[in-house]
């Protein structure tokens, strides 16, 4: 029985989310009009990028909530082999990371309070300097938050203010491919080969495009023996023919993010 509850919740979820997107547009519209943001109202490509931040700032709390059963455990080191353990069983994040798809920065308290023993308790305070110093006691010395979307970049450095993590995350405002451009960075920060020690991607993978070159483009950037957590969607496994068969169809009614 939780089986077909899976399948069937699997089957409704992509036309829940369209329908959540779907009433994110008036909003969109009034907020490009108040704005004034003309051009981006006119632009097929401007209003999707816009639509995509909003939905993201609505919605993002909820797929949070969903995945951090998952997520907090991978950056912890308790997962092996897709299986979440209660003990350390690899490396923890750490060193100079890369959180690709950062979005408006919905797991950056979760880097802010892990602590020296690789655990994320919930209870500290995100403005707590005792969080902080265990964070960095445990070697997270930097992180670049990778976010292309112009609305959830504003958000995302709004958020990592907020929890004081300006000296410790910077966010990146282009796509994999400029991470080496300063002049599309905006900075004199740039991402060389063989510089980081984690890469972090959470649900972002399936919205990139040039899937392959740039996710060959990211192993590059790790240094030799560095990490890279994943938790993206994946080819579906249950369901037989009929779930295989409407997962290879979504896509083809679903617009996703340049």
């Amino acid at each position: 029985m939780e089986t077909l509850k899976d399948i069937l919740n699997s089957l409704i979820f992509p036309w829940q989310f369209m329908s959540v997107s779907a009433g994110c547009i008036p909003s969109t519209i009034c907020t490009l009009i108040s704005e004034g943001r003309w051009q981006t109202l006119f632009s097929f490509d401007g209003f999707r990028d816009a639509l995509f931040g909003n939905l993201w700032a609505f919605a993002g709390p909820q797929v949070k909530a969903n995945a951090e059963q998952r997520v907090i455990p991978l950056l912890e080191g308790r997962v092996r082999n897709a299986e979440v353990s209660d003990h350390v069983v690899s490396e923890p994040v750490s060193g100079r990371i890369l959180e690709i798809g950062a979005g408006t920065g919905l797991w950056a308290d979760v880097f802010l309070k892990i602590n020296t023993t690789g655990k994320h308790t919930g209870t500290e305070s995100a403005n707590d300097p005792t969080t902080r110093r265990r964070v960095a006691a445990r070697g997270i010395s930097k992180i670049y938050g990778v976010e292309p979307n112009v609305q959830s970049v504003r958000t995302l450095r709004q958020r990592t203010k907020e929890l004081g993590m300006e000296d410790m995350y910077e966010a990146i405002p282009v796509g994999i491919e400029q991470l080496d451009d300063p002049r599309a960075t905006g900075s004199a920060t740039t991402i060389e080969p063989g510089s980081i020690d984690s890469i972090v991607t959470v649900l972002c993978l399936c919205s990139i495009p040039d899937q392959e070159k740039n996710i060959k483009a990211l192993y590059k950037l790790l240094k030799p023996g560095g990490r890279w957590y994943v938790y993206e969607h994946v080819k579906v496994k249950r369901g037989g023919l009929l779930l295989s068969w409407y997962q290879r169809m979504y896509p083809a009614v679903y617009l996703e993010p340049s």
